[in-house]
């Protein structure tokens, strides 16, 4: 599937497993398909050593318009998203691996700004959100009318900040938070991106009505399990439309990242490249 013109300049920020996997893909397989890997930052430089050509590796993010990148690819975390967002688009595209960011309503809004003062499209990939697009047809067609995404896995899974990183480990499932995404967010930025892409899916509910709930269960040593529950009004005979899909996506003990998600981010990368760079926020 080559794309179309000149090759698109990638960098990618983060270099976790899904950096990796994604800085290895471009490598090996960009140049077929129109994909020009231009840089690598990571906050730990050192991890690059040994594996990501001395060439490719960006020391500082200030640097990066020196780069020429036409797309920035961010899965580090979502503070860089959060300190450095605007400024990437000022550059390029972006392409944003950490949706809960955008929990921060002061994020958004300098994103939306930035997209439209330099013309530069802001992309959040969908994750491990399972139906992305048919949320967002209901949604846009006024036929949604509540959204609760739960995710569970092993504790070792979760890397939770605040109030959450002191709650006790389970005896065997715990709900550690149940309630709106926005709540959610700050407190596990790196466990909450699936939720967050549900409320960006379904903007009439948003970070505020999605509901969002996070369990730890010890028996799900190896997989992460999401469900996505959605209802609709009530129609003539009082019963609601309702979809309820369980997701499970082998994990590595203790990993962020599932392995099916690692493929839906390269699908998401590819997608993007391929879709007109309008100002902007955009699932893909």
């Amino acid at each position: 599937m080559a794309l179309h013109g000149t090759p698109r300049r990638v960098g990618v920020l983060g270099y976790g497993r899904l950096g990796q996997s994604l800085v290895s893909r471009l490598l090996a397989q960009g140049p077929e398909l129109g994909l020009e890997l231009v840089f690598v930052w990571n906050r730990d430089p050192g991890r690059m050593a040994g594996t990501v050509p001395l060439s490719l590796q960006l020391q500082s993010l200030a640097a990066l318009g020196e780069r020429h990148p036409d797309l920035v690819v961010e899965v580090a975390h979502p503070k860089i998203i959060q300190d450095s967002g605007a400024q990437i688009l000022r550059h390029a595209n972006l392409l944003v691996g950490s949706p809960s960011a955008l929990a921060d309503q002061a994020t958004e809004q300098q994103l939306l700004e930035a997209s439209h003062r330099w013309d530069h499209a802001v992309f959040v990939a969908r994750g491990a959100l399972w139906g992305t697009e048919d949320i967002a047809r209901l949604d846009a067609a006024g036929g949604l009318q509540s959204l609760r995404v739960t995710m569970a896995t092993h504790p070792d899974g979760f890397r939770l900040e605040g109030p959450l990183a002191a709650a006790q480990r389970p005896a065997s499932r715990t709900v550690l938070y149940e309630g709106p995404v926005r709540g959610l967010c700050p407190f596990a930025p790196r466990n909450s991106n699936t939720m967050a892409a549900a409320a960006l899916a379904a903007p009439s509910l948003g970070f505020d009505r999605v509901i969002g709930v996070l369990v730890a269960d010890l028996s799900l040593t190896d997989m992460h399990v999401v469900e996505v529950e959605l209802s609709g009004p009530p129609g003539p005979g009082g019963r609601s439309f309702a979809v309820h899909t369980r997701r499970e996506n082998p994990a590595e003990p203790g990993a962020v990242t599932g392995s099916a998600t690692v493929t839906a981010f390269w699908r998401s990368l590819l997608g993007c490249c391929q879709l007109p760079s309008s100002a902007g926020i955009h699932l893909c």
